[in-house]
């Protein structure tokens, strides 16, 4: 920056904003903007697949409490007898706590910087090319993170219901769908999780170089497929339980579950 000094007064022109000290190398990369969109994508893509495998896995509730039982049991048991009883299933959880920290701060940082950059400029902003579910990104975010927090309290850690029975998830799912209150909470939540798929799976495309007129349509097709796959997988088994398509009859909570085992409720 150029400086006149005259008389021994320094009349530099301060910076408007002070670059913040930057961290060493790769690090600083997450610093940018840039940097910032690579890593919302990448995570996205993560928890975009754990999003499908858990819903694929759910679907097992149609085959009745064995069916569901023996699926958690073989999550728990991944690695067979290499290493101990659910330490995998551990390393998977504590790396999927990473990604979502990480995909909401990238998220949170950008929201942040987009907000400074507005503030610069006088006229309102425009939302000409932005659809629905890219200008409600801001709220869905934070509705499937009260969404998430409440399922693990509500099938997890069995914290609203008297007739959760550790380990058993096939009958924690029904006591808690079968009140219409928490079915419809689960209804709206994953309405909120299909529009944020929908704009996520579209964008990250984007964000990773793969934008293109001549296949853009496919990307909307993958987008909207994807998004509209989830819901319907995760929408029916709320309005199944209220149906009376899964119900409890001939089960006794918690006849499958194991004395002493490691019966978190892995299947959710």
């Amino acid at each position: 920056m150029a400086q006149t000094i005259s008389g021994g007064t320094d009349h530099s022109v301060p910076p408007i904003r002070r670059r913040p000290p930057q961290l060493p190398w790769p690090l600083n990369i997450y610093q940018t903007a840039v940097g910032k969109k690579y890593v919302m994508a990448l995570t996205g893509i993560g928890l975009l697949g754990f999003v499908v495998v858990h819903m694929i896995g759910n679907l097992h509730l149609y085959e009745g409490p064995a069916q569901v039982h023996f699926y958690a049991e073989a999550l728990r048991d991944i690695g067979g007898h290499l290493v101990p009883r659910t330490f995998v299933l551990w390393v998977m959880r504590i790396g999927l706590i990473g990604m979502f920290a990480a995909h909401i701060h990238s998220a949170y940082t950008l929201s942040r910087m987009s907000q400074k950059a507005d503030s610069s400029y006088v006229g309102k902003r425009d939302y000409i090319a932005a659809n629905f579910a890219s200008r409600t990104m801001r709220w869905t975010g934070p509705i499937i993170l009260l969404y998430v927090v409440y399922h693990l309290a509500d099938l997890t850690w069995g914290w609203f219901s008297d007739d959760w029975v550790r380990g058993d998830v096939y009958n924690n799912v029904y006591q808690s769908m079968s009140a219409l209150p928490v079915a419809i909470l689960y209804i709206v939540a994953n309405i909120a999780l299909a529009i944020h798929i929908f704009h996520g799976a579209w964008s990250m495309f984007q964000t990773l170089g793969i934008n293109n007129p001549a296949y853009n349509r496919l990307r909307r097709g993958f987008a909207t497929g994807l998004a509209g796959l989830i819901l319907l997988g995760n929408l029916s088994f709320p309005i199944a339980v209220q149906a009376g398509l899964i119900d409890i009859d001939g089960h006794t909570p918690g006849e499958f579950v194991e004395s002493g085992s490691d019966n978190t409720e892995e299947g959710h």
